[in-house]
């Protein structure tokens, strides 16, 4: 009987809406990513840097409703971030596979989101694009992984693939990944509640 509990929740989750933060530094490519989503009756053919942050809605390819919160990653709008985080089903992290000088000022920035209260005792998942991989010296996802040093993350899942936001190439495998991995987290963030509601009482 369990297990069909657990089928059932999985269904109303894929009905319900998920809601995406959209984490990386400035240039990275965050904006074109998310265009590249939306219907191409909504996409833009120029895509300008975010202020602050900006909504979006699109659906995935299994129908799923995605709310994308696309954050800023000029440095003036990085402390932004962190009031998104309680809200969030899941992160997409975005890199910029050929900007190597600035790898060190994208792991500080990975570090706090992942030290932060509102996220460090919750499973959300972590998809990392390294994007651009178009770009002639942009750099596997295996070496930013390295970089990065995303085998230290443990206590939540993560994923990294190489993309191009011109293209479309790894974009939608990525989402796909993400998506499952929400679900499966969403399921075990409400069980882990309802014991700790229930060994409060």
């Amino acid at each position: 009987m369990g297990m069909l509990h657990n089928l059932a929740d999985l269904i109303k989750i894929k009905k319900d809406k998920m809601t995406i933060l959209v984490l990386g530094l400035n240039n990275s490519g965050k904006s074109s990513i998310i265009n590249h989503f939306k219907k191409s009756s909504e996409q833009t053919s120029i895509v300008v840097p975010t202020v602050g942050f900006m909504v979006e809605q699109f659906y995935s390819m299994s129908g799923v409703s995605i709310k994308a919160i696309d954050m800023s990653g000029a440095t003036r709008y990085r402390n932004l971030w962190e009031h998104q985080f309680k809200n969030c089903h899941g992160i997409i992290y975005v890199i910029d596979s050929s900007d190597r000088m600035r790898f060190v000022v994208v792991k500080d920035e990975l570090d706090l989101v992942l030290q932060h209260p509102d996220l460090c005792n919750r499973i959300v998942p972590i998809l990392f694009y390294g994007n651009k991989m178009d770009m002639e010296d942009s750099l596997s996802s295996v070496k930013i992984a390295a970089a990065l040093r995303l085998e230290n993350i443990k206590e939540k899942p993560w994923h990294i693939c190489s993309s191009s936001a011109v293209s479309g190439e790894g974009l939608g495998e990525g989402v796909q990944w993400l998506i499952q991995q929400m679900r499966f987290a969403m399921l075990s963030n409400k069980n882990a509640a309802k014991s700790r509601s229930k060994h409060s009482k």
